[in-house]
């Protein structure tokens, strides 16, 4: 299996080191985020990795040069002509997984102990097309599971919006909220069936395929999981992750 770690964002809640460095580089330890998410992966098997790169993307590809990889075999796609958000990077990268099965995609600045393995093993049991990486946790925004743990839409709680659009309080108060952790299994053939273009999410994707498509969550309550996206966040994961 191969996966692709998603380090092109602009990092500005990172701010002042993200004015002069990606945040993928930002240090935990005297580890970089990237560095820990290859040797992450590199626990269940996975060293073919794809790191997509935009914003200081000369200081990535310097780190990756230099380290060898941290033991991996990376590969970058390049997005410094424009940043194409997690969407549009996976779709630019979609000939990286032409001969694979699956895959595994994941922020660059997330960090957990979840079982990557039990993740991997509940998607390829399923079938399903992909399975999220979730938990049952504060967010400004979830995705709606039914009580299969089948994906049907998503809420901003802080302004009610709902996608797809006709969802309700009523329609939903049945289902399942759940956080996304930034860390999917996805199966390739989602790959054809992406039809924006330019700038998109993948939440997006999701949403527009779960009507006709089996998308799951993975539930990983309990387990260590920290957005490095803030200061105070770095300060937080050094006491979390040696």
């Amino acid at each position: 299996m191969k996966a692709m770690i998603l380090a092109a964002g602009l990092g500005t809640r990172l701010k002042p080191f993200t004015d002069k460095h990606p945040k993928a580089l930002a240090m935990v330890n005297g580890k970089s985020l990237l560095q820990r998410n290859i040797e992450y992966l590199q626990k269940i098997g996975i060293t073919e990795v794809l790191v997509n790169v935009h914003h200081f993307a000369d200081q990535i590809i310097d780190a990756v040069t230099n380290s060898n990889g941290w033991g991996s075999t990376v590969t970058i796609s390049d997005e410094t002509d424009a940043v194409l958000e997690t969407g549009g990077g996976l779709k630019k990268a979609a000939w990286y997984f032409g001969n694979e099965t699956s895959f595994l995609l994941i922020n660059a600045d997330i960090l957990t102990n979840l079982d990557l393995d039990a993740l991997v093993a509940q998607h390829t049991n399923t079938g399903a097309l992909a399975t999220l990486a979730v938990s049952i946790r504060e967010s400004s925004r979830y995705f709606l599971f039914d009580e299969a743990g089948k994906l049907c839409g998503w809420k901003n709680q802080n302004t009610g919006e709902y996608k797809p659009a006709h969802l309700t309080d009523d329609s939903t108060s049945h289902m399942q909220t759940k956080a996304f952790s930034g860390i999917q299994v996805i199966d390739t053939k989602l790959l054809p069936l992406m039809q924006r273009e330019g700038k998109f999410s993948m939440v997006d994707v999701y949403l527009d395929l779960c009507a006709t498509h089996t998308i799951l969550a993975y539930d990983h309550t309990g387990a260590t999981l920290l957005d490095v996206g803030k200061p105070e966040s770095l300060a937080l994961a050094a006491t979390l992750f040696v």
